[in-house]
């Protein structure tokens, strides 16, 4: 597929998750290929590539002599990130958000203890470095530099904690943290507290101390669903 081709088919991919995850098509409504290719004045089969992606995440199915529909919700993949990041777009956000978090909340406290157990030294290296980028960029309104430290830092928890169940959630926690800054679910600057508390958890992995470690990344936990009261109600 040319450059372009790619453009289109993730411009349509995009408005039609977009419009899928906001309910603008119900459970059950129909997709017609053929005004989707005229919509957007792209060929059938930018179309059906397209449809295929939308099926492999439950979205939509297709069915003979009906065409494309939409499946009901509680079918769809939500741990797709595509998925994630549309439905963060969407009026349903608040509740997106705070779902999420406490996916985060349930699974890396955990995480963080098994990584002071099995974490290598490059990875309590790269946790340290990580978050000195975030105590670096936590002031002076720096949030997509602070972003991009912040998400490295909790991929290196994820990973080091030596399950790879876990360590397959770092995209999810990525968009989570992404969709809180690109939609405005942060103070302009991060919480000094949550920052201190991510400096300390690197330490703790970094001492192999995992009660600490994990106890410290459920404060971080507790901290994020508290500004969802405040920033997200």
């Amino acid at each position: 597929m040319t450059t372009e081709g790619r453009g289109l088919h993730t411009h349509v991919l995009d408005t039609l998750g977009l419009a899928i995850t906001a309910g603008e098509y119900p459970q059950g409504g129909v997709l017609r290929t053929d005004e989707v290719a005229q919509r957007f004045d792209v060929s059938r089969t930018v179309v059906r590539e397209v449809v295929r992606v939308l099926e492999s995440m439950h979205l939509v199915e297709s069915r003979r002599r009906v065409g494309v529909t939409v499946r009901p919700t509680e079918e769809w993949n939500v741990f797709d990130p595509r998925v994630i990041r549309w439905r963060l777009a969407g009026a349903d956000r608040p509740r997106q958000l705070r779902s999420l978090t406490v996916l985060r909340s349930a699974v890396e406290p955990v995480a963080a203890g098994l990584a002071a157990v099995h974490a290598t030294p490059e990875q309590c290296a790269a946790l340290t470095e990580e978050a000195l980028g975030m105590v670096a960029t936590s002031r002076g309104q720096q949030l997509e530099g602070y972003l991009k430290h912040d998400i490295a830092f909790h991929r290196v928890v994820l990973n080091a904690s030596g399950n790879e169940m876990f360590a397959r959630l770092g995209d999810v926690v990525a968009e989570v943290l992404a969709g809180r800054t690109h939609h405005h679910v942060m103070f302009d600057d991060p919480d000094p507290a949550a920052v201190t508390l991510h400096v300390q958890v690197a330490e703790a992995v970094r001492e192999g101390d995992a009660e600490r470690a994990e106890r410290l990344t459920r404060e971080i936990a507790v901290g994020a669903l508290q500004e969802l009261d405040v920033l997200a109600p």
